[in-house]
């Protein structure tokens, strides 16, 4: 062997010349959330009182039973788990296909507003 060769390890750390790491060198980095925008949502510790007006106006309607309870669940996961926003324009396709009228959808958009909050 020559001599000033260092087989094998090529560094004083052994490590390929890279620095030498510490094991879980992970675990001092803190994971900042990244801000989203405050949206509004369905205020879901008012769900009750808002099925319950939700209900009265769909009893009203020329919608029939079955629709009204699809339409009122999906209205429901829309308004809590995306936005109030999109939720109002899932009312106002209803409103352009004729299941809804103008006024019907005012009073849902409304109800909407009522029991919201930004989160």
């Amino acid at each position: 062997m020559p001599a000033g060769k260092d087989h094998g390890n090529n560094g004083p750390n052994g490590n390929g010349g890279r620095p030498a790491s510490t094991p879980n060198s992970q675990k001092g980095k803190v994971r900042t959330k990244e801000a989203t925008k405050r949206q509004s949502m369905l205020n879901t510790h008012k769900l009750a009182p808002f099925k319950y007006d939700m209900n009265e106006i769909l009893s009203n309607t020329q919608m029939d039973e079955a629709k009204s309870s699809a339409f009122l669940a999906t209205l429901i996961a829309k308004a809590s788990r995306l936005s109030t926003k999109e939720a109002k324009e899932f009312v106002r396709g209803f409103m352009d296909s004729g299941d809804l009228t103008k006024d019907e959808c005012d009073k849902i958009n409304r109800l909407m507003d009522k029991y919201s909050k930004y989160r």
